[in-house]
């Protein structure tokens, strides 16, 4: 239900809204391409509905059945991303049905939200192939595994706070280049981290 709340609304608000209808923005906030209220259902109804389902089906196909052991929190985690894919759901329709620039803020801080509560989780994580900084080195070695992602928790939490306070202390263009900047730092850093500190354990087994 929750997946589909956005199609539900966007159905309850179709006779309102134009033939055509604003489906993407420029980074300073004014819209460079309208399409057709179809489409827009169709983004608002795949972005959740992908999700849950792919969240649901990767602990069948887990070959070491680690997501299974994370528990309650594998539910939480996955009832968090369906909930922030609705919220964007929600944030797309409402641009479009006002063209206003302050329904796009909410979208920089609730990617920041995003980041913060995925933060909480990923020292959580067990070692597996689908969720996680998932590199070659990480998924080698248990330990570097942890490391990365104890590192990529803080990173993670950190980052959201800036890039949420970045969405209401600052113009939406630039909260926009803030938000890009930290998201590119705090995905590349635990990969390079991970690199980095398997060196490490490597030169200590010799």
């Amino acid at each position: 239900m929750l997946a589909l709340m956005p199609a539900l609304y966007l159905i309850y608000k179709w006779n309102e809204l134009p033939q055509k209808v604003p489906v993407h923005w420029n980074i300073d906030g004014k819209i460079d391409r309208y399409g057709t209220k179809t489409e827009l259902m169709l983004l608002v109804l795949v972005l959740p509905l992908s999700i849950y389902l792919l969240l649901t089906f990767i602990p069948k196909i887990d070959p070491k059945n680690q997501i299974n052991k994370m528990g309650d929190k594998y539910f939480q985690l996955k009832f968090f991303l369906v909930l922030f894919m609705s919220f964007l759901g929600f944030i797309i329709i409402r641009s479009a049905e006002t063209g206003e620039i302050f329904y796009l803020k909410y979208l920089v801080g609730g990617i920041g939200i995003f980041f913060m509560v995925f933060g909480n989780y990923m020292k959580t994580i067990k070692p597996n192939y689908f969720i996680g900084i998932r590199t070659p080195w990480t998924l080698e070695n248990e330990e570097v595994w942890k490391k990365t992602h104890k590192i990529t928790s803080y990173l993670w939490f950190w980052g959201g706070i800036i890039i949420v306070l970045a969405s209401f202390l600052l113009p939406f263009k630039t909260a926009s280049i803030v938000m890009l900047a930290i998201v590119f730092f705090i995905v590349i850093f635990p990969v390079i981290y991970s690199w980095k500190y398997f060196q490490k354990t490597k030169n200590k087994q010799k």
